[in-house]
């Protein structure tokens, strides 16, 4: 009697658990339907044209759930624009949405060839001399980022987008940061820095 109960007990906690995990991972195809007002900035595909504008497409879906959380909460990330687009948004938009984005391809960017070896001693080897950790250690060596532990992808996003959020840590305009991780690393880069190792991951292969 203990044995079947204990499978029924197992039968229905699974049955209980799959609608939610099914919730949790998001709708792509009815995020693709209430994401034609994200379509004016971030382009249909996410692909935005203007380079202060993130690019969606690729990006981890939790990643980009917490951001759109933070946005509507404005505590720790706050914009004008996007707190008027993300204000009537539930938590299954933001699920939808992000699935729906996570499966478009992302484009290429094309980083200054002037800057870019710099970019990448940094990202790959940070600057010791100013105790700052290398970027790799987080987004990996290809910047596709950590899903799990929600690193982003940063490869081939617009370098301008990319330079702007580091300036927003470093000069505590943005906080969203787990244990002020980017603070902490950002606080002791000089705007050389940061503009290097932005072009070098615009530069990144998606792929």
């Amino acid at each position: 009697m203990n044995h079947k109960l204990s499978a029924l007990f197992a039968a229905l906690s699974v049955s209980l658990l799959l609608p939610l995990s099914a919730a949790q991972a998001g709708d792509p195809q009815r995020g693709q339907e209430i994401s034609q007002s994200c379509a004016a900035c971030h382009q249909a595909d996410g692909n935005s044209t203007n380079p202060e504008w993130p690019k969606l497409a690729g990006q981890h879906p939790k990643y980009t759930v917490k951001q759109l959380r933070d946005f509507k909460e404005g505590e720790t990330r706050y914009d004008s624009l996007m707190a008027g687009e993300v204000a009537d948004l539930d938590e299954q938009d933001m699920r939808d949405l992000a699935a729906y984005f996570a499966e478009q391809s992302i484009t290429t960017e094309t980083a200054d060839e002037d800057v870019v070896e710099r970019g990448e001693r940094i990202y790959r080897g940070g600057i010791p001399s100013q105790n700052v950790a290398a970027c790799i250690a987080c987004h990996g060596p290809n910047g596709q980022g950590n899903p799990e532990a929600m690193f982003p992808k940063v490869a081939g996003q617009h370098a301008t987008y990319s330079a702007d959020q580091l300036y927003k840590f470093r000069d505590g305009e943005r906080s969203n940061d787990a244990g002020r991780m980017m603070r902490n690393v950002v606080q002791r880069m000089s705007d050389e820095d940061i503009e290097a190792v932005s072009q070098y991951m615009a530069g990144l292969s998606s792929d």
